[in-house]
């Protein structure tokens, strides 16, 4: 197992808890944007013969974790999934409180509300504790969701808040309280650099999704707004996308939306793996890395969009992927120096 890690389970979430740290064989901790729960995968030795143990634990009966390294807790939740077999190990995953947003159903009714307040009421529902919640500056005017998980209602009221604001905030679990925060602010410039400690990646790059004009309708079909890029139309031809927007948005939110549409629209998706990192635990998704990778003429801020971190033979790695940030820092190019909004870490 890898060094400085911690496990520890409870039965009911109570007690004192037990520490099977010398079960542990390896740990995987993982994360990706869009879902409302990290999970833990854990391999344990499960051996009653001579000078071994086992762990007891069976997901009927409401075992839960807290997972630390080097005295920090990266993870608490609940096992909700094992496997064992003929080589006396039992693999275990569990997940943190954010997998109750997917797995409790309701139907969901608000007017005039803020994504935040959607999000609160949500957790209040279903009894989940919230941390720190950042604030929405659009007012949803109707959102009507029936019989849905409370995560595709949040969801929903996001992607409002995005569509009228340009703004994205993310959902995660912090020492077992639900969190909203915005997604710029989560920008930590750590620096993975080829040459330093990046060694292997992959990048792509597509068009098949993007859009050279925006076409808004009322309900009845009349144009209310549009937006193209004629230079790009040039190079790939004619690609439209057409909406419907909010029916109380005036002329100017409406021509404002075609034009933040399509700049989102034609930009064409990047994607970049980047596979056995040394670890960092603060690098989960949801938050943004610097990147030098000069061979593909990459050198700015990416999001992570999904990680994976392993605990394995006295080793913590980590695999990344990545998608392009809205909003960029430049590295300065003296090197050595920093810039004045932000500071690098380097591993």
């Amino acid at each position: 197992m890898a060094q400085g890690i911690n496990l520890t389970v409870y039965q009911n979430g109570g007690g004192g808890g037990l520490d099977i740290t010398q079960l542990v064989q390896s740990v995987t901790w993982a994360g990706r944007r869009g879902s409302p729960a990290r999970t833990l995968s854990v391999s344990l030795l499960d051996d009653d013969g001579y000078w071994h143990e086992r762990s007891g634990i069976d997901v009927e009966d409401g075992w839960q974790c807290l997972f630390r390294y080097n005295g920090e807790e990266l993870f608490r939740g609940i096992f909700m999934n094992q496997s064992g077999s003929q080589s006396k190990t039992l693999t275990l995953k569990a997940y943190d409180n954010g997998i109750y947003l997917s797995n409790n159903r309701d139907t969901f009714v608000y007017e005039s509300k803020t994504a935040d307040a959607v999000f609160r009421d949500v957790c209040s529902r279903f009894g989940l504790p919230t941390g720190d919640v950042a604030s929405c500056s659009y007012t949803i005017p109707d959102l009507t969701k029936k019989k849905t998980t409370g995560w595709d209602a949040i969801e929903d009221a996001l992607s409002l808040e995005f569509d009228n604001t340009g703004t994205r905030f993310f959902v995660v679990s912090d020492k077992g309280s639900l969190c909203l925060r915005k997604r710029q602010e989560n920008i930590l410039q750590w620096v993975l650099e080829t040459g330093a400690n990046v060694s292997k990646y992959k990048y792509t790059k597509s068009i098949e999704n993007v859009r050279t004009r925006i076409k808004l309708l009322s309900g009845e079909g009349t144009v209310l707004a549009q937006a193209s890029d004629p230079a790009l139309e040039q190079k790939i031809g004619i690609m439209q996308e057409i909406d419907t927007p909010d029916e109380t948005l005036n002329s100017a939110q409406i021509n404002a939306l075609a034009k933040s549409m399509l700049q989102e629209k034609k930009t064409p998706q990047r994607t970049l793996s980047l596979t056995n990192l040394l670890g960092i635990p603060d690098v989960i998704a949801g938050v943004g890395v610097f990147i030098i990778i000069p061979h593909i003429d990459i050198n700015r801020t990416l999001y992570v969009d999904s990680d994976t971190h392993t605990f394995k033979d006295n080793l913590h790695t980590m695999s990344l992927d990545l998608s392009w940030a809205a909003i960029m820092w430049h590295r300065p190019t003296a090197a050595g120096t920093k810039p004045a909004s932000s500071s690098f870490f380097r591993v």
